[in-house]
């Protein structure tokens, strides 16, 4: 039986007057680049993060021959300043704090972080690893977190390697942490299942797996030196606990904005090479980091309202005068990731095999329906290519969720007032903070929307019709 033909299609919009990938450097764009022009107050959040030193530790390479290490090990850092942060909530001595829930998201999130490290290290063999048949059963003295054990059905004896710099094998002796150390470590042994070795964090490693050096790759002590510094006000000698959460928080962000940086850079590589399956990989996982981002900005929620409100004063969150930049745009990680997840959408004609017609045809909406429709999508040369169109869709969804979700964040954890929502909607376009302009603005990728509109409009027809002749038969 023949592919029903499809309907005709109608002019696509204007944004989606651009060349192919291969000339994409001309390309049209009508969302405008987020900038936000308050250098003053990047400054001063960039040395409150610490991040030229953090950014130092990112770049640091340890490894030449391995590819990824700019991509896996911010992503590994942003794990251990989560451990960190769990010693941090669990040592709170204050009667009001939200241990008990802090700690709960905290387990949670720190699985969501290795279940994205182990799928980043899905493949990967060129990672330092350390061989537990290499020492022969000999414990070295200067490892005493190492242990001896024997593999399952061997007589030969192995030496475990266990981080000694890292802080969850030391919260898991702790009374108070002992519990969420210990899931996180079998949220570990359980998510490298997939790949060649483990992190040697303290899991089981039940199948005698090599084990990343990570205090070579991650360097806890010097990461850890990274810490809020603790100022007490000076007329009132008060330490303000929530200056260690803010700074944690967003040190965890940043992190994983260096990753997802590095991510794109791998995807856009991957596209160029026609790797379709590999990049759509890429770009399922960069989904999942901006869920993720949302899910680190969420942590906001359990801070004390008077502490986390008398701290906001000291650090001047809120914007300049006369700006309406939100505090999430002084990270110029943010930015960056944000403009380059929305640049994804010059990528659409390449992966079509069509050029953009000048004159605003419909050719990479017919292209995109073409390929919605076909009976062999997914086989031989079109394979990955549906996958990957999906996949540019569901993190333009994840990017809008996280710019919305934060304006509600704002919302709940500073009150109504410092959130323009009420006057977003009837400001134009040009007025509006790039807050608003996040999540009203067109769609990224309004020729596979539309693609997808015409589909489901011939189905519709199609169906009608078949029922039609069935009524008359």
């Amino acid at each position: 039986m023949a592919t029903p033909k499809l309907s005709a299609v109608s002019t696509v919009r204007p944004d989606d007057k651009q060349r192919a990938a291969s000339s994409s450097a001309a390309a049209v764009s009508v969302a405008p680049l987020i900038r936000v022009q308050d250098d003053t107050a990047i400054e001063e959040y960039e040395q409150y993060l610490r991040l030229p030193e953090l950014a130092r530790l990112w770049k640091d390479r340890c490894c030449p021959e391995w590819a990824d290490e700019g991509l896996v090990k911010p992503a590994l850092q942003a794990l251990e300043i989560t451990f960190r942060f769990v010693s941090v909530a669990l040592s709170d001595p204050r009667g009001y704090a939200s241990r008990r829930e802090l700690a709960r998201r905290l387990e949670a999130l720190a699985a969501r972080e290795v279940e994205l490290v182990a799928t980043l290290c899905e493949g990967e063999r060129c990672a330092p690893l350390a061989e537990l048949s290499a020492s022969e059963g000999v414990l070295p003295r200067e490892r005493s977190a190492s242990e001896v054990w024997q593999l399952p059905g061997s007589a030969t004896a192995v030496v475990c390697q266990v981080s000694e710099a890292s802080l969850l094998p030391r919260l898991a002796a702790w009374d108070k942490s002992e519990t969420v150390a210990a899931k996180i470590k079998y949220a570990i042994e359980s998510q490298m299942q997939g790949c060649v070795f483990t992190l040697g964090l303290g899991e089981p490693n039940l199948a005698g797996k090599p084990v990343l050096e990570y205090d070579r790759v991650v360097k806890p002590h010097e990461l850890h030196a990274l810490k809020a510094k603790a100022t007490p006000e000076a007329k009132t000698g008060y330490r303000n606990r929530e200056n260690e959460a803010v700074c944690t928080i967003h040190q965890i962000l940043e992190s994983w904005l260096c990753a997802a940086s590095q991510l794109i850079t791998r995807l856009n590589e991957r596209i160029e090479a026609r790797n379709w399956e590999a990049a759509a990989s890429d770009c399922w996982i960069l989904e999942r980091v901006w869920k993720l981002l949302a899910d680190v900005e969420d942590l906001h929620l359990l801070m004390d309202p008077d502490d986390f409100l008398r701290l906001k004063s000291q650090l001047a969150i809120r914007a300049a005068p006369g700006s309406d930049a939100s505090f999430c745009f002084r990270s110029r990680a943010l930015l960056h990731v944000a403009n380059a997840t929305r640049d994804i959408k010059k990528r659409v004609p390449w992966v079509l095999g069509v050029e953009v017609d000048p004159n605003g045809g419909p050719r990479v909406q017919e292209a995109a329906m073409k390929l919605f429709h076909s009976r062999r999508r997914g086989e031989g040369e079109e394979a990955g290519k549906l996958e990957l169109l999906q996949a540019f869709q569901a993190v333009e969804a994840a990017v809008r969720r996280f710019f919305f979700a934060y304006r509600q964040l704002v919302a709940a954890v500073m009150g109504t007032a410092e959130s323009s929502t009420n006057r977003a909607l009837f400001l134009p376009e040009e007025e509006m903070d790039p807050l608003a302009q996040m999540f009203l603005e067109p769609p990224y990728f309004p020729s596979l929307d539309a693609a997808k509109t015409f589909l489901a409009d011939y189905w519709v027809r199609r169906m009608a019709g078949d029922s039609a002749s069935s009524r008359r038969s």
